[in-house]
């Protein structure tokens, strides 16, 4: 099976948040079931920069008003196809923000332009290849589906995978014009969406079937809680409805092989952690002893539950604990980090901004990770904590509640307990966490049994990657 896999972002090359590592790995592991697929990506300034024999293999004199070429290029094991348009991504900053913190004020149109090229591609653009099916990432290729709906041409199958549903694209009326999309596509089985556009809404609509990333979470997304408004969209559509909880890539994400951290390990070596410990502490200016290291790899937002966090980092420390965060978002959070730490010294430290090799040393010298979500699509830093052993102390939502074993009484006696998690999330039931996390801590056997049982946890691709092709399968069969 051909698949034209279409995402905003795409690990190695470019990372913003586990979107990237999804549309990264999952290509990878679906060549064992079978699956070849080809992924259109933006050309970004990095990307362009690390890819440096690709060959050109169409070319659109005027894509939604402006000149592009797509590449193509093998990359990492991974059958590329890049969106070289400069005027839409060749540009400083990030992916969606410019050098000052800010949205690109053309983001509808470098996404459009994304999405259109992908519709144009899965259309069979591209001399002797057409994909069988089209698989889309997030808000920013939410138009693709609309593209192929008005398009008067037969076109293969499209799955739209949410993986955060408070992300949506929604734009004003004013940009439907330069779309390209004929005037009845602008409904409200469409692209309408409150008197606007709504990428993500047009592409729940008119996607063949919808995934998104844990069970848990296809069932919260129903609700006025989670849906964002969007929970009567997909009601109307529950029956297209998958979950299927994301992976990670465990030859990335290996203790024992891993070249980021200060000592390898594996279940049976887990005294070598000590060294990675030593690391951490040392990376971020804390004092060393015998308590736990807590750490937390995050995005400061409200929805990770920071707040929460922030409120109870002077108990962690009245306790005996360390904290090392990294990660950076709202200035009130990292201010009150700041704070924390400046109370603290040598027991609460930031490390503000994002470091991918911190992240790995984090995991595998720190005792715990804390991840206390207000909501959490899957989450991966948790799945990164069971396969280094970094006990993931998790609000019960979303991912969390799907890959994490709470360490009740049945599941300790069990030898089952892979992390702690509580609900709802609140200040009040995270600091009860945090004081169940400090008293099995203080029960090294206990300790060490979870560490190992959480290592064991598979929480790679092959599972999901099954799932996957099984959609495709069942997808592509209905089409027929």
């Amino acid at each position: 099976m051909n698949v034209l896999s279409v995402a905003s972002e795409v690990y190695p090359l470019i990372k913003t948040g586990g979107l990237a590592d999804v549309a990264g790995a999952l290509p990878l592991a679906l060549k064992e079931h079978g699956v070849r697929t080809r992924t259109l990506m933006p050309g970004y300034p990095a990307v362009m920069a690390a890819v440096k024999h690709a060959t050109r293999c169409h070319a659109f004199d005027d894509l939604l008003g402006h000149p592009a070429t797509i590449l193509q290029v093998e990359h990492h094991g991974l059958d590329l196809l890049i969106l070289d348009a400069p005027a839409l991504f060749g540009r400083p900053g990030g992916p969606y923000v410019g050098p000052d913190g800010r949205d690109h004020p053309d983001n509808w149109r470098r996404f459009a332009a994304l999405s259109r090229a992908g519709a144009e591609i899965a259309l069979g653009i591209l001399d002797g290849w057409r994909p069988d099916l089209v698989h889309l990432h997030d808000w920013q290729t939410g138009l693709l589906p609309a593209y192929l709906r008005y398009a008067g041409r037969p076109a293969p199958p499209s799955l739209m995978t949410i993986h955060n549903i408070a992300f949506q694209g929604q734009y004003g009326v004013d940009i439907f014009p330069h779309l390209g999309l004929p005037p009845d596509a602008y409904a409200i089985d469409g692209v309408e969406y409150y008197g606007g556009v709504g990428y993500l809404k047009a592409g729940l609509q008119a996607a063949t079937a919808i995934s998104t990333v844990s069970p848990t979470y296809a069932e919260e997304i129903l609700t006025p809680e989670f849906g964002m408004g969007l929970e009567g969209v997909l009601a109307a559509r529950a029956g297209d409805l998958h979950g299927i909880v994301n992976g990670i890539d465990t030859r990335v994400w290996n203790p024992e092989h891993d070249p980021l951290i200060a000592a390898t390990y594996g279940p049976s070596k887990l005294k070598r952690r000590r060294e990675n410990k030593h690391a951490v502490a040392e990376r971020f200016g804390l004092k060393h002893d015998d308590g736990p290291l807590f750490c937390v790899v995050s995005r400061l937002t409200w929805q990770k539950g920071m707040d929460l966090l922030a409120d109870v980092t002077n108990e962690i420390v009245a306790q005996g604990g360390r904290l090392a965060v990294l990660g950076s978002g709202d200035a009130g959070l990292e201010n009150a980090f700041h704070a924390a730490a400046a109370r603290h010294p040598g027991r609460v430290s930031i490390h503000t901004g994002y470091d991918e090799p911190l992240s790995h040393l984090m995991q595998a010298g720190a005792d715990a990770i804390l991840i206390p979500s207000r909501f959490e699509p899957c989450g991966l830093t948790q799945l990164y904590g069971l396969r280094y052993g970094c006990i993931p102390v998790v609000a019960r939502t979303g991912g969390l509640n799907d890959t994490v074993i709470d360490a009740s009484p049945a599941a300790l006696a069990a030898r089952a307990a892979t992390g702690v998690s509580f609900s709802p999330a609140t200040t009040h039931t995270l600091q009860r966490a945090v004081n169940r996390t400090f008293r099995l801590y203080r029960e090294p056997k206990t300790w060490a049994e979870m560490q190992k049982q959480g290592m064991k946890t598979d929480v790679s691709w092959d599972k999901s990657a099954g799932l996957y092709a099984q959609l495709y399968k069942n997808m592509t069969m209905k089409g027929r």
